[in-house]
């Protein structure tokens, strides 16, 4: 058998309908979204199915819904795979994804992540609102040549930093508004192929989010964390971890620190993985995978 690695995607994954197809064909799905409907005080499943779509996409209800969609589906695919955790060696998830890693390891009970989740999406939207900024995604450069156009391009008093190393010639900058507008030309002027303005709330990654952190630490202290069954490998440094009192600090730093997702794939592939599975909404990060190493072996469950 091979040495699995299971990946959870992010926030920007969510689309209007997500869910449709595990809701009418899994018991467990069903039971999985009215647990968490009951938690979040509105119908998560019909949010997600129905929308409207505009709510869908605010951070407090699409954090919800990703980690609760990851979990449908993860039942269902180890309801079609049940000998497959036998293999699994590690797991990740893109931001918001480490929570599904999380809850997957056994790290965390599901229904201590939809709380979490549902405070951290609170928290992130209310430090968003109170700012205005945002985040895009760099198509072209190289991190080095990236962090010199933010340099160049940032205003006086503003943040404009590195968010997100996704994959090679991929990169997300966050930081305030102005400088986000500022960067799309810089960065196009020295050799960007693309920039992509990010459907997103504001500058995640970032000191922005600093009183996120506060509000999460409170959940965080509430919650109860087991030693994981498979490592995290966390967006914080990229490196295994399994102890329960490494959990809560890392979630926390990684509210305002960039994403290592390149340097998080790369590290398990080191580590000895050689088949991953992408279990949740969309195929964003089977995509990264194949910028890292197009010959790697990555499978996709969802609906």
């Amino acid at each position: 058998m091979p040495n699995i690695a299971l990946l959870f995607p992010g926030q920007g994954a969510q689309f209007l309908g997500m869910g449709k197809g595990l809701l009418e064909r899994s018991e467990k799905a069903r039971s999985l979204f009215a647990t968490a409907s009951e938690i979040l005080g509105y119908d998560l499943g019909k949010l997600c199915v129905d929308g409207p779509e505009d709510q869908l996409h605010l951070t407090n209800h699409s954090q919800p819904a990703l980690f609760v969609h990851s979990m449908a589906a993860l039942a269902d695919f180890l309801d079609q795979n049940p000998a497959i955790l036998n293999s699994v060696v590690a797991v990740a998830g893109l931001s918001l994804g480490e929570y599904s890693a999380l809850a997957c390891a056994n790290a965390i009970s599901f229904e201590d992540g939809v709380r979490l989740v549902q405070q951290r999406g609170a928290a992130m939207q209310e430090a968003a609102t109170a700012v205005p900024s945002g985040m895009a995604s760099v198509l072209g450069l190289t991190s080095e040549q990236l962090d010199a156009v933010c340099n160049s391009a940032r205003l006086p008093a503003e943040i404009l930093q590195i968010a997100n190393l996704l994959c090679p010639g991929n990169i997300a900058v966050s930081g305030h508004t102005a400088s986000i507008e500022a960067v799309a030309d810089a960065a196009i002027a020295a050799g960007a192929m693309k920039t992509i303005r990010l459907n997103v709330a504001g500058a995640f990654h970032t000191d922005i989010m600093k009183p996120a952190v506060e509000r999460l630490g409170v959940a965080l202290s509430a919650t109860t964390f087991s030693n994981a069954r498979f490592p995290l490998f966390s967006n914080v440094d990229a490196q295994p971890h399994a102890m329960a009192e490494e959990f809560s600090p890392l979630l926390m730093k990684q509210v305002v620190s960039p994403v290592q997702w390149e340097s998080t794939l790369r590290n398990l592939q080191s580590a000895g993985v050689d088949q991953f599975y992408e279990i949740g909404a969309g195929r964003v990060l089977a995509g990264t995978l194949k910028r890292v190493d197009r010959k790697a072996a990555c499978d996709c469950f969802g609906d």
